[in-house]
């Protein structure tokens, strides 16, 4: 029997732009799933998308998500891709630990993809105090800049290791303070924090409301760093617990963050803090 796609209907665009096409996944003439592809963006490197990768239960283990997954790979190479990106839905564990990798995070390691980065989010309870000495005070505008172009640094490094030109990283940083912080320290949607212990600044937060990476939470943890001299005292923890005091303020229920795959140290303090992993994003160069 021979497994293959076949679309289900003329080429579009997603939301940001990109081509996109849906298929079926056939066994012969035999619907037995589906994926979604999205072409690269016009911003940023050439990283296709594959998403809603489903083989129908009577049919799994029999090598059909695999085959799916190559001819999608083939496809996307086509559309000029270099690179694949994806991500795996983490199912609960019945005693809301962190469950064994799903069956979708295995198939994605035997075909050569690597963990990039994990969605954590939190059902939040009470307003949390915070450790004696430590406070929280707003951003202010004067501070704003030095804040912003210490962090964008960062953001842009980051982007040029996934494959970004320093061009495109640096528009692309851009874009992300037009957008989300256009007025700044005062920009709606957003809180920017310093948090200060014994009456020195030892770290910073940015929390935002709006424009969220996910439908399922009410803020999102856009970053959190404790300066480099303070680092490993448990201000990063203090800074958690500020998060969740300001969302208990604003009435967020929900606070969502996004941890890279290479810092465990980061994704252990917020699992001791009662975040659960949501979702894994992968990605794969395509030779």
């Amino acid at each position: 029997m021979t497994t293959t796609l076949r679309p289900t209907g003329p080429e579009g665009r997603t939301a940001d732009g990109r081509r996109s096409r849906s298929y079926e996944i056939r066994v012969n003439s035999r619907p037995v799933g589906a994926v979604d592809l999205a072409g690269p963006p016009d911003d940023g490197p050439a990283f296709g998308r594959l998403g809603r990768l489903h083989v129908d239960q009577g049919e799994r283990r029999r090598g059909r998500g695999t085959v799916a997954a190559l001819a999608a790979e083939e496809i996307l190479r086509g559309w000029g891709c270099t690179h694949v990106e994806t991500s795996v839905p983490e199912p609960p564990a019945a005693d809301g630990s962190e469950a064994e990798p799903p069956v979708g995070v295995r198939l994605l390691s035997a075909l050569g993809y690597a963990e990039r980065s994990r969605h954590m989010s939190k059902e939040l309870g009470e307003r949390p105090g915070l450790p004696a000495g430590s406070a929280v005070r707003a951003l202010t505008e004067a501070e704003f800049d030095a804040w912003w172009e210490a962090g964008s640094d960062t953001f842009v490094d980051t982007l040029v290791t996934w494959g970004f030109t320093r061009e495109q990283a640096t528009a692309r940083s851009a874009a992300v303070r037009r957008t989300q912080l256009p007025d700044g320290a005062a920009s709606s949607g957003a809180r920017l924090s310093v948090l200060t212990c014994r009456g020195t600044d030892v770290g910073t937060l940015w929390l935002g409301f709006t424009g969220l990476p996910r439908s399922d939470v009410d803020a999102w943890v856009y970053d959190v760093n404790v300066i480099p001299e303070r680092r490993g005292e448990g201000h990063g923890r203090s800074l958690m617990l500020a998060a969740e005091r300001i969302c208990a303020e604003a009435g967020a229920a929900r606070l969502g963050l996004n941890v890279f795959a290479d810092n465990p140290r980061a994704r252990r303090l917020y699992t001791s803090l009662g975040y659960r992993l949501v979702e894994r994003f992968h990605v794969k160069a395509l030779l």
